[in-house]
């Protein structure tokens, strides 16, 4: 990335450089130090722009070391990403700066200039290891280039360090300027124009833009992007309205492959369904306990909607009932399904002919009716979705449950579960167990059990339920954002119970820069950034797996991402579809345990030494997310990515090829 110097600019002249859009400025240096700014310019400035600023301030002539550090951390508490500390800063300025640093998510720049010459290699190592140990998060290492000699020698740093910034000064140094993105760094400096260089050597922006990125432009929409509803509470809902004793309202509608296989299984239980715009008017059917005959009913291709009806059908059925689905879904086994209904009574026949000898279950199959409650111990490793199931099935029993799930799995799907229950009058009382670090941190990797106290007896209600829109869909934006360009969002929960909400914390760890307004449901704006590697633990959120994936391959250094062994089930075998993808762009990767480790590199170091993205046919493996993934991945790729079938995505964000076009186009 670019990052334009500014100084001896006003507060006004900085805004009016960031809002020219010929300019197109992904990141700025403030120098503090030169730019005449009251300290109310300083946090309106830091707080008020979304693209990466580096907050600077030189000691020397009026600026004493007391007031550098004054205007330093009034840029880091306003909300400056990156504070850029010169080395020879008092060690009392330094520890405060790192202090406040860290206390505000700051990235620390320790900085050393030598405006005179280039020093030995012995020398140049050990002020990156100087730097390293005053608390750097970042080394800034520039020096005066005489010759080339010199200028090699600076460049040879690399790749031995990791996060630096190392390049020269000097006409014999100007190349290093990008050379330094080309070895790695995570970004480098220009002037805005002609007249404002601030070091011998230094480039206009325009042309160093012109340089790195050529006639590529980018990622950037003029309007904010609306996501389609959240299938996960659709679907809930939807059944829920389907089951209750009057009629509902569900806002926020959209429709979808998943979605409407919940409708049709409405309809197939009696209840009635109308649409009015966004707005699903579903009347229910008062559902009591073996209060219907059901032969059969499909379940599209939905596993949710599969793994949801199992134990209702076992509640509401007299009898049995064929349960079939389409497509993938015939492939996609039941994992623990039969030991978990038959922990209530229930058999599940398989009827279909599937070559599996593992043990799990497959659709087409036969559930019999006579859902037995009471007490049981499960396991949750296979997931949460028969577990919502039970949730919504038991409280139409006509004794108490409890439910104890031991390594339970994907837990803010339950918790989803359990808030649309409440909506349809619903009520399940949750204990978490998990030690003392479980309860400090909220991880929800520490909880090691939980259950589920559930009254017999209840009656689903009507209720007027707003369904909220779809985390998972909005991630493959957020990351086309964070990679490419900046974008705005509309209509995100930001205090959301999905599990894919996880995507803003794996962002904001790699690095991209983030802001929103008016929480919970404000506009939230994602801004290119440089990039970092970053660790994650996805065993509650594997829909996340290709598109973090994809955001791995440009993120420096090796990025972990946990819960391989959530993947294999999914519409394909989702961790070797991932693999394979990232093998066949040129992308380093492998599985070591239950991880996937990626090796990445920033754009910048892509587009220099042209080792972008291979282009080339592709299979989606029919899954709806890798197609979403591979075109995210396809706006950088050497040559055009084509994939076999990007109708699946239908699944579930069918408008996902007009807005992704449009958003290539704007």
């Amino acid at each position: 990335m670019i990052c334009v110097s500014i100084q001896h600019k006003t507060l006004r002249e900085i805004l009016d450089i960031f809002a020219e859009n010929n300019l197109r400025i992904e990141m700025a240096e403030i120098r503090l130090d030169l730019c005449p700014l009251s300290e109310e310019d300083i946090e309106e400035l830091f707080s008020s722009v979304d693209i990466p600023l580096v907050a600077t301030c030189r000691i020397g002539n009026d600026i004493t070391p007391q007031i550098a550090e004054k205007r330093l951390v009034k840029a880091i508490e306003a909300g400056a990403q990156y504070v850029d500390l010169e080395i020879e800063a008092p060690a009392s300025s330094g520890k405060k700066i790192r202090r406040i640093s860290q206390d505000c998510g700051t990235i620390l720049i320790r900085s050393f200039h030598d405006f005179q010459k280039t020093g030995s290699i012995g020398e140049l190592t050990a002020m990156v290891r100087k730097c390293k140990a005053y608390g750097a998060d970042l080394v800034k290492l520039v020096t005066t280039a005489h010759n080339e000699e010199d200028a090699e020698r600076v460049m040879s740093l690399y790749p031995s360090s990791d996060d630096l910034i190392a390049f020269c000064m000097g006409d014999a140094g100007s190349f290093t300027r990008l050379e330094c993105l080309k070895r790695g760094a995570p970004f480098t400096y220009a002037s805005i124009n002609q007249d404002d260089i601030v070091a011998p050597g230094q480039l206009p922006a325009s042309e160093m833009m012109k340089s790195l990125y050529g006639k590529w432009k980018g990622v950037h929409p003029s309007e904010p992007l609306n996501m389609p509803a959240s299938k996960s509470f659709a679907q809930r809902a939807i059944i829920a309205a389907a089951l209750a004793d009057g009629t509902s309202h569900l806002e926020g509608y959209s429709p979808c492959g998943d979605n409407e296989s919940a409708i049709e299984v409405a309809k197939a239980l009696g209840a009635t369904v109308s649409e009015r715009g966004s707005t699903l008017i579903i009347k229910g059917i008062s559902a009591k306990y073996g209060s219907l005959s059901i032969k059969e009913l499909c379940t599209g291709e939905s596993g949710l909607l599969t793994r949801l009806m199992i134990p209702i059908l076992a509640a509401v059925n007299k009898g049995n009932t064929l349960v079939y689905g389409v497509r993938t879904l015939v492939n996609r086994p039941l994992s623990g399904a039969r030991n978990i209904m038959a922990s209530f009574g229930v058999m599940l026949k398989d009827a279909s002919e599937h070559p599996s000898c593992s043990g799990d279950c497959f659709v087409p199959l036969t559930v019999n009716g006579g859902l037995n409650p009471g007490k049981a111990d499960i396991s949750g490793k296979d997931g949460s979705q028969l577990i919502s199931g039970l949730l919504m099935s038991l409280p139409l029993c006509d004794k108490p449950s409890t439910v104890y799930v031991h390594d339970p799995k994907s837990i803010p799907y339950m918790f989803i579960t359990m808030d649309v229950l409440k909506h349809f009058g619903i009520n399940i009382v949750n204990e978490m167990e998990g030690g003392d670090d479980f309860l400090e941190t909220q991880d929800w990797s520490l909880c090691t059990g939980m259950t589920f106290r559930i009254r017999g007896g209840q009656t689903f209600l009507a209720a007027d339920f707003n369904i909220e829109a779809d985390w998972s869909s909005a991630a493959n934006f957020l990351v086309a954002g964070a990679l490419y360009g900046d974008l705005e969002l509309k209509g995100l929960d930001t205090k959301s119970l999905q599990a894919d909400l996880t995507i803003m914390d794996i962002l904001i760890e790699a690095g991209a820069c983030i802001s929103q307004t008016d929480e919970p449901f404000g506009t939230i704006h994602i801004q290119r950034a440089p990039l970092k590697a970053f660790t994650v633990n996805a065993d509650n959120c594997p829909d996340l797996f290709p598109i973090i994936a994809i955001l791995a391959a440009f993120c420096q250094g090796a990025s972990r991402i946990g819960g391989v062994g959530r993947l294999a089930h999914k519409e394909s075998n989702r961790a070797k579809s991932i693999t394979d993808m990232l093998t066949q762009m040129g992308v380093a990767n492998s599985i070591e345990e239950d991880e996937m480790v990626i090796e990445g590199h920033s754009l910048s170091e892509r587009l220099l030494t042209r080792n972008l993205i291979k282009g080339g046919n592709y299979t989606s493996h029919h899954d709806h997310r890798m197609v979403m993934a591979l075109k995210v991945a396809g706006i950088s790729s050497q040559t055009p990515i084509l994939i076999d079938d990007e109708d699946c995505v239908a699944k579930s964000f069918p408008t996902f090829g007009r807005m992704f076009e449009e958003l290539l186009t704007q």
